[in-house]
């Protein structure tokens, strides 16, 4: 038994030393110290020895089965130091190759064009004020002369949250209501902010932004409003414009214009653009909110920062700039 325990453990060491992976070295474990491994199998036999011979040769199974668990761990040992510096080998970074870089981010195209929009408006003499985008229908129709029978509601595309009585406002004009409600003239505003209408093509999205601008106070005339049109778009687009306004209609203001710019200025070549609506404060209104309209005139301008952020950029489709593609975006940085 002793010579087939010496033969055992030889040839054992052996297997343990050519073990070339952590794989290959469990299996030998479990060929030879596992429940059915050979030196497992040796202390099995010593039930079959006298009792005189069954401690001796227990003594020496067990010292085999030391030595090779040691050499176990040993070659263990060794082959875990070598998979990891194979690893470092493969996985080392070659410190002489050019870096990467990081590339800064910057505010989105609509955001850059909205922060544009107010800032030459407060350089002439606006504040920017902001409103609820959950809206009740009294601020965002009726006090906008809009009644309930009105046929303009069936422009407007409403999601409504709350029955009839509250709604995602359609337009920012509600915060001019509320601001007017709220303070007496002179009132020099101007209120950006997202809106909402049921609509989705290359032109229209069911979320959108629109800045809105208000001016009341004693005498306030259209040939103002056309002189802040006309220093503002040339601001915005950086070149001189040629303006047309065509007579139009809106429920809230009278008499109503829609602002169209010649291309050509811009380098497109396509003629008339409508940019934005504008017109003076309907009476109405300005009684809605509690200002005396025999007193005061204001005039109110409307304009989508989508609309012009196209305008400006060259872009035809509207829904790139929501896409999240970043070879579209990173155009704006």
């Amino acid at each position: 038994m002793t010579t087939e325990l010496d033969r055992l453990r030889d040839q054992a060491l052996a297997d343990i030393d050519d073990a070339s992976s952590l794989a290959a070295l469990d299996e030998k474990r479990v060929a030879l110290l596992g429940k059915k491994g050979v030196i497992t199998a040796q202390l099995k036999q010593l039930g079959a020895l006298a009792p005189d011979q069954r401690k001796a040769e227990g003594a020496r199974i067990n010292a085999v089965k030391t030595e090779i668990a040691e050499a176990i761990a040993q070659r263990k040992q060794t082959l875990e130091a070598l998979a990891l510096e194979r690893r470092l080998e493969e996985e080392s970074v070659d410190v002489t190759l050019p870096g990467r870089g990081r590339r800064p981010g910057a505010a989105h195209p609509i955001t850059q064009t909205r922060e544009r929009i107010e800032r030459l408006f407060v350089h002439n003499g606006f504040e920017v004020v902001h409103g609820p985008e959950i809206e009740d229908d009294y601020h965002n129709f009726e006090a906008l002369n809009v009644p309930p029978d009105h046929p303009a509601r069936a422009m407007q595309d409403t999601f409504y949250v709350d029955g009839a009585r509250l709604l995602l406002r359609t337009h920012t004009s509600p915060v001019q209501i509320r601001t007017m409600e709220s303070r007496q003239p002179p009132i020099r505003v101007i209120a950006p902010g997202r809106v909402y209408r049921c609509d989705s093509d290359r032109t229209h999205s069911p979320m959108f932004h629109q800045v809105e601008a208000l001016y009341v106070a004693e005498r306030v005339s259209f040939a103002e409003l056309r002189a802040e049109l006309q220093s503002f778009l040339e601001a915005f687009f950086d070149t001189e414009l040629k303006l047309r306004f065509r007579p139009s209609y809106f429920p809230f203001t009278e008499p109503s214009a829609e602002v169209d710019i010649d291309g050509r200025s811009l380098g497109t070549g396509s003629g008339w653009m409508e940019v934005l609506g504008c017109g003076m404060v309907h009476p109405r209104v300005l009684e809605a909110a509690g200002i005396d309209g025999e007193r005061y005139t204001g005039y109110a301008i409307g304009m989508g920062v989508e609309r012009l952020a196209m305008l400006r950029h060259g872009v035809t489709d509207l829904r790139q700039f929501y896409e999240n593609d970043l070879r579209f975006l990173s155009q704006f940085v």
